[in-house]
């Protein structure tokens, strides 16, 4: 039985978000709708996409067949990169809200900083534009580092709500962790499981799996909960939805914390944000 009581954070503007949620990236357009229905039927209340992963449009059929009131679904897109410049910007908004079939929108990200081409203040201020405008409750960033966060606070004055960043026991976060804590941004993990590269076969997570009954997987996703994060892990295998957010009847303790602290190796599975530039 699926413990259906997520908890939720409070974002740095008093906006609510489940603190689990379920994520679309890399599920392909003709997978996407039954993947998020189902996800609606077993609990989830928060659904992250972006432009860029191409199934906005299933994400909102699937949202609006649901039945669900729209205020009890959270819901997250991100700005693509080669669509930083302010217009470009306001204009991939509309497009994205299109898609979606949505008048507000929950969250709206930045997705990545691509620093060398040195836009990403352009795309904030269009963001900020939207959120005066009411067109969205929250705005934020994905896979910005303290150095571009630094200057995003800097410039603008105004504190983003999420990073979103890759982050799972190979690549804990701690410094970005806690800067983010220090200025109220809230962490969002994406990439939570390792991406299936081997992360849920290590023999300490197993021992922790069997220790308390559970899948390596649900170890993982408690173990991100407990840092205080905001987690999306993705799948499409409707067990696996279910089983994903089956994670919040049992407690970790530090022990255990401590025996995941091991895993760290500081191995990135996805871009380096101070590297990435791909429009």
């Amino acid at each position: 039985m699926v413990d259906m009581s997520v908890p939720t954070v409070t974002l740095n503007n008093g906006v609510t978000m489940p603190q689990l949620g379920f994520g679309v990236f890399q599920v392909p357009p003709n997978e996407a709708f039954d993947a998020v229905r189902t996800a609606l039927e077993v609990g989830y209340r928060s659904i992250d996409t972006a432009a860029i992963y191409g199934n906005e449009e299933e994400v909102g059929k699937a949202i609006r067949a649901s039945g669900l009131p729209r205020e009890e679904v959270f819901v997250t897109t991100k700005l693509w990169n080669s669509d930083q410049a302010y217009d470009d910007a306001l204009r991939a908004f509309d497009e994205s809200m299109a898609r979606l079939g949505l008048e507000v929108l929950d969250l709206y990200l930045i997705h990545w900083p691509m620093p060398a081409v040195g836009r990403y203040m352009d795309a904030w201020r269009a963001l900020q534009r939207i959120y005066e405008e009411g067109r969205v409750r929250a705005i934020g960033v994905s896979n910005f580092t303290v150095r571009t966060l630094q200057r995003v606070i800097d410039e603008s004055g105004v504190v983003p709500a999420v990073n979103q960043i890759e982050l799972h026991p190979r690549l804990p976060q701690a410094e970005l962790r806690a800067f983010h804590a220090r200025h109220g941004i809230a962490t969002e993990s994406w990439g939570p499981l390792g991406q299936g590269k081997g992360l849920l076969e290590d023999p300490v997570l197993a021992r922790l799996a069997d220790k308390h009954g559970r899948t390596p997987a649900q170890i993982v996703l408690r173990w991100h909960l407990q840092l205080g994060c905001i987690v999306i892990p993705k799948s499409v295998t409707p067990s696996r939805i279910a089983e994903n957010i089956d994670v919040f009847d049992f407690a970790l303790d530090e022990e255990d914390m401590a025996r995941i602290a091991t895993l760290d190796t500081g191995e990135r599975l996805g871009f380096d944000p101070e590297t990435m530039n791909m429009a």
